[in-house]
């Protein structure tokens, strides 16, 4: 229960960065939403990689370019779950907001990363 709890603050870090990048870049850039999420995405993962690495799991026992890797599949995989969730919403809800869009789907592809990083990348 307890790696939960810090998977869920790793992933509170990893949304504020996720949310705060895609606002400053919708407000600040001629980037869309789309193209501006992506870049969001990215910075979140990295943020997340840090303290998951740190604080949540025990580090694996690979090298870090391996576990990286992992870690990248994983998080690449969920941010393709992420990412298509929010841009279906975005296109079948004109209306909502992308902020809006973003918090759902990264609720969805929460439950689907904790356990690809628990089981894949940080499990020796």
């Amino acid at each position: 229960m307890k790696k939960f709890i810090r998977f869920a603050i790793a992933g509170g870090i990893g949304f504020l960065v996720d949310a705060g990048a895609l606002s400053a870049l919708l407000s600040l850039t001629p980037l869309g939403p789309f193209v501006a999420r992506l870049i969001a995405i990215a910075l979140a993962m990295a943020s997340t990689w840090v303290f998951n690495r740190n604080f949540t799991f025990d580090r694996s026992g690979r090298s870090l370019a391996a576990e990286g890797f992992r870690y990248g599949s994983v998080g690449v995989t969920t941010a393709l779950v992420n990412y298509g969730l929010y841009s279906a919403l975005l296109l079948s809800l004109p209306g909502l907001q992308p902020l809006a869009a973003m918090v759902v789907a990264s609720l969805a592809a929460m439950v689907f990363s904790f356990f690809g990083y628990s089981r894949f990348v940080f499990r020796a």
